[in-house]
C-alpha cells in the first residue's frame, strides 16, 4: 500500500519510480498519479461539502427551536429546510465520498511497491547484478544425474522408489512428488538442522503457524487482490499459504509494538502451495517447482532506519545454511523488474546444480520497506513520542527444503547412484554417511 501524502507531495517521483519497475500504465494512458490524484481531489471535495452540510445542519437545528420558541414560523420552515438540504447533501457527498475513495484505494492497493534507487535498472533476470559467490563447483569423473534419476533410482525396501514422481502424480496431478525412505529422512533432517540453525545460532524465534488463512492476511502481505489466481482456496474461503511469510508477518498485524520490542525475527516450517500459474512447460520434470513443497521462512521486523542492515544479516542467516551444508552458491542482486510486487529490494541465494551446469534460485530475501505494514496497520512507537509509525517488513528463504533437498542429491551423488549425506546433516540422521537403494 503506498502513501497518499507521498504522491501528493512529489507525484513525478512516484511515476518515475513505477517506471523504473517497467509497470504499464493505466488503460488511459495518463500517469498513476494523475490517475490517483484526480480521485484523491474527488475525495476531498466530498469530503469538504460533507463537511460544510453538517456544519449547516447542526447550526440550523440548533436554531429552529429558538425561531418556534418566539414565534418565528416562517424562520422555523426556512431552517428546517436548510437542514433538509443539508442531509440530502451529506448522503451524497458521502457517497461520492466512499465512492472516489474506494476506487482510489483499490488502484493504491494493486500497484507493486517502489524500489530503491541502488536497485538495477532492468526488465528481467537478465539485468540481474552478481554480488558475491562462494564455493566452487566439484569436477565428476563422470557425467552427473539429475535429482530425479538419482532418486527414482533409489530404492526403498518394498516401497517402490525413494523418489516417487508416478505414484504421486497418479493421486495428485502433475507437480507432485512423494519421497520415501531415506530421502524423506533427509527432507525432515534438512528442516530441522535449518531451524535449529536459525533459531540456536541467529536469534531467530520459531513459530508453527496456522496454514489456512483468510483474505485480510494475504492482502496484508500482498498476494491478493492482484495474484490471486496463484492461489489455492478453499471452499470454506481460506487459501492455502503460498509461503510462511504470511502467517508470520501477520502475527503483528494492526499491532503497536514498543520500540524496545524490535526487531522481531522468526522462522518457520510449513508446507508452501502454489498453483504455479503461467509457468506452464517450465521445470515439469524433478522438483524444482511443485504445487506443494516445504520451506524454511524468515521473517523480521525493524523500525525503518534499520531495515537495511537487516536485509544484509537475512541474507547472511540463509547463505549460513548453503555453507554449512557446503552448497556452491552465488548472490545476486535482482533488477527493478525482476524483484516480488511487494519488494524494495530483493537478494537471491542461487546454489550449483551439476546437471544443468547452472545456479538455480534457492532463496529469495527481501525488504519491503511499510509496504506490507501499510496494508496491514502494524507500527511501533518510539520511547517518549505518541504518535506510532509503521515498521519496516522483511522475508527470505532460510531455505526451501525440497530445492536444498534438491542440491544435496545433485553435488553430493556418487557414481554408483548413492548420495554422499553432508557431514552436518549425519546427526540428524543417527550418523547415516550414505543414502542408497535398500533393496
Amino acid at each position: 500500500m503506498h502513501d497518499i501524502r507521498l504522491i501528493r507531495d512529489n507525484p513525478e517521483a512516484f511515476d518515475q519510480a513505477l517506471k523504473r519497475r517497467f509497470y504499464p500504465l493505466p488503460e488511459t494512458g495518463q500517469a498513476w498519479s494523475a490517475l490517483i490524484l484526480d480521485l484523491d481531489a474527488k475525495v476531498r471535495d466530498a469530503v469538504g461539502r460533507k463537511q460544510e452540510a453538517e456544519t449547516v445542519r447542526n447550526q440550523s437545528s440548533k436554531l429552529i427551536g429558538k425561531a418556534k420558541a418566539t414565534g418565528d414560523e416562517a424562520e422555523a420552515q426556512r431552517l428546517m429546510a436548510a437542514v433538509a438540504d443539508a442531509k440530502s447533501t451529506i448522503e451524497t457527498a458521502g457517497a461520492a465520498e466512499e465512492q472516489a475513495q474506494s476506487e482510489r484505494d483499490a488502484i493504491l492497493a494493486s500497484l507493486p511497491n517502489l524500489p530503491y534507487e541502488d536497485v538495477p535498472l532492468g526488465e528481467g533476470e537478465e539485468e540481474n547484478v552478481e554480488v558475491r559467490r562462494w564455493g566452487a563447483a566439484q569436477n565428476y569423473a563422470f557425467d552427473p544425474k539429475s535429482h530425479d534419476q538419482i532418486g527414482e533410482n533409489l530404492d526403498t525396501v518394498n516401497a517402490g522408489p525413494q523418489m516417487d514422481f508416478e505414484a504421486a502424480v497418479a493421486m495428485s496431478g502433475a507437480r507432485f512428488v512423494a519421497l520415501k525412505g531415506p530421502l524423506a529422512k533427509l527432507e525432515r533432517a534438512l528442516a530441522a538442522f535449518m531451524l535449529d540453525l536459525q533459531t540456536e545460532e541467529h536469534g531467530y524465534t520459531e513459530v508453527s503457524p496456522p496454514l489456512l488463512v483468510q483474505d485480510r492476511a494475504l492482502f496484508g502481505t500482498g498476494q491478493l487482490p492482484k495474484f490471486g489466481e496463484e492461489l489455492f482456496q478453499t471452499t470454506a474461503g481460506h487459501y492455502l499459504i503460498p509461503t510462511a511469510e504470511v502467517s508470520l508477518t501477520n502475527l503483528v498485524r494492526e499491532t503497536i509494538l514498543d520500540e524496545s520490542a524490535l526487531p522481531v525475527r522468526m522462522t518457520g516450517h510449513t508446507p508452501c502451495f502454489r498453483s504455479e500459474a503461467g509457468s506452464a512447460g517450465r521445470d515439469t520434470k524433478g522438483m524444482i517447482r511443485l504445487h506443494q513443497f516445504n520451506k524454511v521462512e524468515l521473517v523480521s521486523i525493524t523500525k525503518p532506519e534499520d531495515s537495511d542492515a537487516e536485509l544484509e544479516r537475512m541474507t547472511g542467516c540463509a547463505e549460513a545454511v548453503l555453507q554449512k551444508l557446503e552448497l556452491p552458491y552465488r548472490v545476486m542482486k535482482l533488477s527493478s523488474g525482476d524483484m516480488g510486487a511487494g519488494a524494495r529490494r530483493t537478494y537471491d541465494l542461487e546454489v550449483w546444480l551439476p546437471s544443468q551446469n547452472t545456479y538455480r534460485e534457492i532463496s529469495s530475501c527481501s525488504t519491503c520497506g511499510d509496504f506490507q505494514a501499510r496494508r496491514m496497520d502494524a507500527k511501533f512507537r518510539r520511547k517518549g513520542e505518541k504518535k506510532p509509525e509503521f515498521v519496516h517488513t522483511l522475508n527470505g528463504s532460510g531455505l526451501a527444503v525440497g530445492r536444498t533437498l534438491v542440491a544435496v542429491v545433485e553435488n553430493y551423488q556418487n557414481e554408483d547412484g548413492s548420495v554422499t549425506v553432508p557431514a552436518v546433516l549425519r546427526p540428524y540422521l543417527g550418523g547415516m554417511d550414505r543414502i542408497e537403494s535398500q533393496a
